[in-house]
């Protein structure tokens, strides 16, 4: 595993395999080695590709500061390419990630659209008019922690059904993030967004766009906005365990149909 040196963290990271570089994300509170449980690991087909997985800021083995400006999703951005710059200089990658890692792939290829051969956005967020509820969900659980302790937000997590496609998966109900960070994490992502759809509409890389049914955090509405928006992309909605398994392998086709 190495270590990359950002403004306010060092983010770890590890790569393995030959070939084209895919970068795999993960979401909100989780990390890189919890995707492939989550069944949001895109890797399991690509035995042609060179992986680099990695933890943002402040989640799993990266470190980060209690400063919920540095979670904002155009940082996490920054982030990202400058990981990028650092470890595969002048390359084209292909890039996948769920909810917060969605989020973040969105606003790196509107940065730096030539730095990515294509895009695979899971489970996007919640996003424009859908946000602001989501915003209070995360200052409440910022509350809860700070004044009861992370114990208690994982007793309330364990009341909460997970989306038909989640089913037979197990729950990963203890944050990879530390205490002391994950209140700050919550208020950064309350207080972020996805890009203007004006500015969406610009985007110019192939995506593929995956979602499942029944997630309030994770909307069926913003999957469709984005297809509606996106020039060319695909869609593909997710209602059971045996659906949310193809998934690597349409990430692979995908990937195969538009090479860096």
């Amino acid at each position: 595993m190495g270590l990359f040196q950002t403004a306010g963290a060092k983010l770890a990271y590890e790569i393995s395999g030959d070939g084209p570089m895919f970068v795999q994300l993960h979401g909100l509170t989780s990390c890189a080695s919890r995707e492939q449980r989550a069944g949001l690991d895109m890797t399991l087909g690509l035995d042609d590709c060179r992986v680099l997985r990695y933890d943002a800021r402040g989640h799993g083995s990266s470190t980060g500061r209690a400063v919920p400006e540095d979670y904002l999703w155009p940082r996490l951005a920054d982030d990202l390419l400058g990981l990028l710059d650092d470890l595969a200089p002048g390359e084209k990658v292909h890039a996948a990630g769920p909810s917060m890692g969605a989020a973040t792939l969105l606003y790196a290829a509107l940065a730096d659209p030539d730095r990515f051969a294509s895009l695979t956005l899971l489970v996007p967020p919640t996003a424009w008019s859908t946000r602001a509820g989501q915003a209070q969900n995360y200052e409440k659980s910022a509350e809860l922690i700070e004044d009861h302790g992370i114990g208690a937000f994982v007793r309330v997590g364990r009341q909460v059904l997970p989306p038909p496609a989640l089913a037979d998966r197990p729950k990963e109900r203890v944050p990879a993030v530390s205490q002391e960070l994950l209140p700050s994490i919550f208020r950064g992502a309350g207080n972020t967004d996805l890009p203007t759809p004006d500015e969406i509409a610009k985007l110019s890389v192939p995506t593929l766009i995956l979602a499942w049914v029944d997630d309030y955090a994770h909307p069926v509405s913003t999957a469709e906005r984005l297809h509606q928006l996106i020039p060319g992309s695909q869609l593909q909605i997710a209602e059971t365990p045996e659906e949310l398994d193809t998934w690597p392998r349409r990430v692979a086709n995908f990937i195969a149909a538009h090479p860096a």
